[in-house]
């Protein structure tokens, strides 16, 4: 289960598939930012090991997929170049507390929530796409953004009691559902 509160629009992944060089690139923005989320996690909380192994493990993971990503986007010929992000991500976070021990809490739960929403698309998109590299690559990765949701949901809940987490990650869902309809129209992983 994704915990997400809004399913995508239908009409998305076509969209998404007319424009895969952007996707690609945007992908590997992520993949890239979704290892160095993880490692700050370890250093910002040293107190919590529970988070050191199981996020070092993760930040691993996410580099492989954007050595993945980046070695389709060479093969059809694009370079890895800087990209002006979507706002999602801000939006998102904008949400999240900033007094601590809720901070954490907050912050692996939409951790979760970019990670149950790119599994969403991922799946989309291995849908709307033919045959071949693009929907191997997206299909091979649905099941690690699934374990990794999944992660930041356990780690959460290994540090506060699960009804308050519970409770929380219906709120922050309900907030990403929310970001949907703000976006710009922007051929990305988590715009509208």
């Amino acid at each position: 289960m994704l915990h997400l509160a809004r399913d995508t629009e239908p009409g998305w992944a076509v969209r998404a598939a007319e424009h895969m060089d952007e996707i690609l690139l945007d992908h590997a923005h992520l993949e890239k930012k979704a290892a160095s989320n993880a490692l700050q996690f370890i250093f910002r909380y040293p107190e919590h090991s529970v988070l050191h192994r199981p996020l070092s493990e993760l930040a691993r993971e996410e580099l492989e997929h954007f050595e993945q990503v980046l070695g389709i986007l060479e093969s059809r010929g694009q370079t890895y170049r800087q990209l002006r992000p979507s706002p999602y991500l801000g939006k998102l976070r904008a949400a999240e507390r900033k007094t601590e021990p809720v901070r954490l809490m907050d912050g692996l739960l939409t951790s979760g929530l970019i990670e149950a929403r790119s599994c969403e698309r991922m799946k989309l998109l291995s849908q709307a796409l033919p045959t071949g590299p693009l929907q191997d690559l997206y299909l091979g990765l649905l099941s690690s953004e699934a374990r990794h949701h999944r992660l930041y949901y356990d780690l959460a809940v290994r540090i506060f009691d699960e009804p308050s987490v519970r409770a929380r990650l219906h709120e922050l869902a309900l907030h990403e559902a929310g970001i949907f309809g703000t976006l710009p129209e922007e051929p990305r992983l988590h715009n509208d």
